[in-house]
């Protein structure tokens, strides 16, 4: 009888001793899923910073549109400016001031953007503002030369009115073409986005003035 009892007491702990081992494999096998699961963490950790990588980078056309583009938004906010106290038209004065509007937080944007980058920033002062229009910008799509902006600043009513859409037809017009090359040969991301923003306000912009202008 006491055999009995005590191949029964082995087999109890045979059992246990089995059961004990089916859980612990299965937490190994669990904690082999686990650890697939961390890898594929890691992996996709891993993706995500070389998106982000590639987001972030940019090339020498990058540059050259940032570095073009701040000056030539700062004489359009200069042309802007005149517009307050010398335009007759209601129409000119609200054109006017969305452009200041527009093109003065893309120019503390593209300064960050240089300033990342490691890049020189266009001088982007109220002073080099208002000093712009004796710079030489000739080799710049749509920048008016110091003499343009000499006659738009004697200028009043209708007659600067008038000068002004045409000016600003001109200058959008190169802020266009700039913007279309960044489009096409940059790399950045956030500046690409930009420059299709551009190429869709500033055309609007153009036919709005031409309209303006009693053109079609």
């Amino acid at each position: 009888m006491r055999n009995i009892r005590t191949l029964t007491r082995r087999a109890a702990v045979v059992a246990a001793s089995v059961t004990a081992a089916l859980v612990l494999a299965a937490c190994g096998d669990g904690g082999d899923d686990s650890g697939t699961g961390h890898a594929g963490g890691h992996s996709s950790a891993s993706s995500s910073a070389s998106a982000d990588a590639t987001a972030g980078a940019h090339n020498a056309q990058d540059v050259s549109f940032a570095q073009g583009m701040i000056p030539h938004h700062q004489q359009a906010l200069e042309m802007a400016a005149l517009a307050a106290d010398r335009a007759s038209s209601a129409e000119v004065k609200d054109l006017a001031s969305r452009v200041e509007k527009a093109q003065d937080p893309e120019i503390k944007t593209m300064s960050g953007w240089l300033t990342s980058w490691g890049e020189d920033v266009p001088a982007s002062s109220d002073s080099a503002a208002e000093s712009m229009h004796g710079m030489d910008h000739s080799g710049m799509p749509g920048m008016m030369d110091s003499a343009d902006m000499d006659k738009l600043e004697k200028a009043s009513g209708t007659d600067f009115d008038t000068m002004f859409l045409t000016m600003m037809i001109e200058h959008h017009e190169g802020a266009v073409d700039m913007a279309t090359t960044e489009k096409d040969k940059g790399e950045y991301g956030p500046a690409t986005s930009m420059a299709g923003d551009i190429v869709t306000a500033q055309t609007a912009e153009i036919a709005e003035m031409n309209k303006l202008l009693g053109k079609s």
